[in-house]
């Protein structure tokens, strides 16, 4: 029996392994293939007998993931690491990485058909410097692959070209294929049986070096699909009805996995869809089980038959290829796929899941007023239709269905209004093949849907600028006006700053309300518009019907489509990199700067004399704490760039290279609600106590510095929800905040809080409950924090305790250290010693 012979590894410690969940078998492989047999038998007893697991781990994954917001100042604090190391050799990857550029193309052109060309001209014209820092990497780092732009979205790129299912190392070992991703939507991959979830760039730095992921198993929940999804109804709506659900649940920071009769009358991209949105549910994972399904996707996106045979015969062997009985678990939710119908979800949250007819008074309830104009531009306009991300584009029947709505619109004489900006980006160039193919990309460009380029774009924020004279007559009048697209998030001022209604809904529904034109339509009762002859046209006139999309399917999604390998573009290719082990910093540069944080900090130590930088309330985003979008230039970040005479400030995603900027850029959101100003928008200011002056948060935070007060942060629940971006814990440590105390943190934002030595502190109820107004000097006793997980606090003559937020131990080590950084530069630095 080899090491890794789970069966035998079962039958040998008596335990059932067809009782545990699949997630908990890939979890047992991983613990046995890096000779820890102990741990691996008690996971598998207390997982057969329906138990909680209970017990920390070492996880190390097969591969890493990173796109570019994410994977470029990652590679910038390996390098700044390389410049304080004796040996740069050693600061080295010790997996396999793949950096996936996909979030600098921007929609700045869009609905003509030279938009792609434009977008991706201006993209390597923006971002040169950053471009050619990622080749220096690929060049002085072993193992790192960089997809270059224009290929997709890392999440469809990894379904379709880069997930094994099954790994193989160098000396022919198989395993499982898992991985970490410095993207929170990595856990997409789910759907093909692929255990992996978002980390932030600071816990991959740790695995990139050699360190195993420090994992307190948490709790598999089984989600038992039952049912059927009835015609008419998309994958999206599937997902939003389970995120919904889900939320409701609660769900945060568990393992899901999907079981029951209903998971096999679901698509591999049907269930990568669900996968997807793990995070917006709140869980860590959300796993499908290997079956013959996931065997027939590998084959039809040009996978040979040779590694279709290798993931069947191994998964067959080790008990990984579902069949049999339903896996135990602790806690099972029951979902019917049949109940669910078509939806949409907003105005601000991906889990505010409507029906079509709930649509005008989601926003009304938003708008609170009457409906105004300015130039013929009204409250509740459509101003963004994009059929944009992942989460849907990985989807032919999706799309397909989009083209089928569009091309009967056109038949029928429909258009879309001036003022919609409409765009398409698909995740991969294999969806532009097969809307060519079956014709059905003309139809959509009749409707303004040409290709704007293959990245996250709208979805992430780089939506561009508005349609022209539309964004003007929205800052006169003060207007409310709408987005929507077929992504994963809406949180508000996300898509654009100028948008704050947004709304999640599958790529048909994004063309049939652009030729609404409005979010105040009732898509089940109302026309979508007129035909020539005058009569009304509804949704229902042009839903596509299952049986044609499945025929369009079975035609034209072929593995040709798949197969086919573009070279890099002429301009990625004519960018020219310096060589060499270390990197050459420019100072004048304001893409990439040296960091300042990988130096060890003082201890995290008891605080008296604390403030409150901010004072914020429920669902902060971590778009809220770090904006992704465009740098305004009247903003403190903007203020900078000028000051080097920068004309062109690019977003904040884009200048993650450069900690002067985005440290200028926390929580800078305009539609952060800063409850020290008042309970509107704060428009990114916040009061410096106890002068009462109110002031930029930046300008705020320098002055608190000057001063040596330390900040700490008040938040309500699920603070941190969003993406897996570790900015959104730099930022406030440069600003100097040093404990976040909020009633309770999403999974990643958690762990990025802790991996940049800052305190998360679970509060017992509301910050205002507790009698807190966030002008009160605080105290917080930490001596004995580690020993007992609580910290005293006295704030404005009130004594509470606060319980930390601190799992594992491996996390422990890391925070006391000052955050990763410092702690694997003691850790490199004692191990150059011990070698000498």
């Amino acid at each position: 029996m080899s090491r890794t012979d789970l069966p035998g590894f079962a039958e040998d410690h008596g335990f059932d392994l067809g009782a545990l969940p699949y997630t908990g078998r890939v979890l047992l492989e991983s613990l046995l293939r890096s000779g820890d047999p102990e741990r691996a038998a008690v996971l598998g007893k207390r997982l057969a007998a329906g138990e909680e697991p209970g017990l920390e781990m070492e996880f190390r994954p097969a591969r890493i993931l990173v796109q570019d917001y994410t994977g470029i100042p990652l590679l910038v604090d390996l390098a700044a690491l390389r410049d304080r190391v004796a040996v740069p050799g050693r600061v080295n990857p010790a997996l396999p990485i793949d950096v996936v550029v996909d979030h600098s193309v921007q929609t700045d052109w869009a609905g003509r058909p030279d938009a792609l060309g434009l977008n991706e001209a201006l993209e390597m014209s923006r971002n040169q410097e950053r471009y050619a820092f990622l080749k220096w990497a690929e060049g002085a780092f072993d193992g790192l692959r960089v997809i270059p732009p224009g290929r997709g979205i890392v999440h469809q790129v990894n379904l379709e070209r880069l997930a094994t299912v099954v790994a193989e190392g160098a000396d022919g070992t198989l395993f499982p294929d898992t991985v970490i991703g410095t993207d929170s939507h990595t856990t997409m991959v789910n759907g093909l049986g692929v255990l992996g979830w978002g980390v932030g760039g600071l816990e991959a730095e740790a695995q990139m070096l050699g360190l195993a992921q420090p994992l307190r198993v948490p709790a598999i929940v089984g989600v038992r699909l039952t049912g059927a999804v009835s015609p008419g109804t998309s994958p999206t709506d599937v997902v939003l009805g389970l995120t919904k659900r889900l939320r409701e649940e609660n769900v945060r920071a568990l393992m899901l996995e999907f079981t029951g009769p209903g998971v096999a009358a679901l698509s591999a991209p049907d269930r990568c869809t669900i996968a997807n949105m793990a995070p917006e549910y709140g869980a860590m994972s959300a796993f499908f089980p290997v079956d013959e399904e996931t065997l027939d996707y590998l084959r039809r996106t040009g996978r040979t038959e040779a590694a279709v045979a290798r993931v069947r015969d191994y998964c067959r062997t080790q008990r990984l290829l579902r069949d049999g009985p339903e896996p135990v678990f602790g806690r099972t939710i029951d979902f019917d796929l049949g109940r669910v119908g078509p939806s949409l979800a907003g105005p601000s949250r991906p889990d505010q899941r409507i029906s079509l007819g709930e649509l005008p008074s989601s926003f009304e309830a938003l708008l609170s007023g009457e409906v105004r104009g300015e130039a013929g531009i009204l409250d509740g306009d459509l101003v963004i239709a994009a059929i944009t991300s992942c989460t849907s584009t990985s989807n032919p029947k999706a799309m397909l269905a989009a083209g089928l709505l569009a091309r009967r619109a056109v038949e029928r004489g429909l258009n879309v209004p001036a003022h919609v900006k409409t765009s398409l980006s698909p995740g991969s160039r294999a969806v532009t093949r097969y809307l060519e193919d079956s014709g059905l990309l003309p139809d959509l460009e009749k409707l303004g849907f040409h290709v704007a380029g293959y990245g996250c774009m709208t979805c992430n924020g780089g939506s561009g600028p508005l349609n022209p004279g539309v964004g003007e007559a929205v800052d006169r009048a003060g207007l409310t006006v709408a987005a929507v697209l077929s992504g994963n998030r809406n949180f508000e001022s996300r898509v654009h700053s100028q948008v704050r209604a947004g709304y999640l809904a599958s790529p048909a529904l994004v063309v049939a309300l652009a030729l609404a034109g409005t979010v105040r339509a009732d898509l089940e009762n109302e026309p979508l518009g007129t035909d020539p002859d005058g009569a009304p046209v509804h949704l229902r006139d042009l839903w596509p019907h299952s049986g044609e999309l499945q025929q369009l399917e079975d035609e034209f999604i072929t593995p040709e489509v798949f197969a086919q390998d573009e070279a890099p573009g002429a301009a990625w290719q004519a960018i020219t990199a310096s060589d060499g082990e270390m990197f050459a910093w420019d100072e004048s540069s304001t893409y990439i700067r040296p960091p300042v944080y990988v130096d060890p900090a003082p201890a995290l130590a008891s605080m008296t004399g604390a403030r409150a930088l901010l004072a914020l309330g429920d669902d902060i985003s971590t778009d809220h704490i770090s904006p992704v979008g465009a740098i305004p230039a009247g903003s403190p970040a903007g203020r900078h760039l000028a000051e080097r005479e920068v004309r062109d400030f690019n977003s904040y995603g884009s200048r993650r290279g450069n900690h002067e900027v985005m440290a200028r850029g926390a929580f800078s959101n305009p539609r952060l609600r800063n409850h020290l100003v008042g309970d509107g928008d704060s428009g990114g200011t916040t009061l410096h106590l106890p002068s009462g002056e109110r002031l930029p948060v930046f300008e705020a935070a320098e002055r608190y510095a000057a001063d040596g007060t330390p900040l700490v942060v008040l938040a309500g629940h699920s603070y941190g929800m969003g993406s897996s971006r570790d900015w959104a814990a730099k930022g406030p440590w440069l600003l100097g905040v040093r404990a976040v105390l909020a009633e309770s943190f999403e999974r990643i934002h958690r762990a990025n809080l802790c991996a940049m030595g800052i305190l998360p502190l679970l509060l017992p109820q509301g910050w205002a409950a507790l009698g807190l107004t966030g002008h009160e000097e605080f105290a917080l006793d930490l001596d004995r924090m580690r020993e007992t997980g609580e910290v005293r606090v006295t704030a404005g003559g009130k004594d509470f305790t606060v319980r930390t937020d601190v799992p594992s131990a491996g996390e422990w080590d890391v925070l006391l250290a000052g955050g990763t950084l410092p702690f694997l530069l003691q850790r490199l630095r004692a191990e150059g010693e011990a070698g000498r």
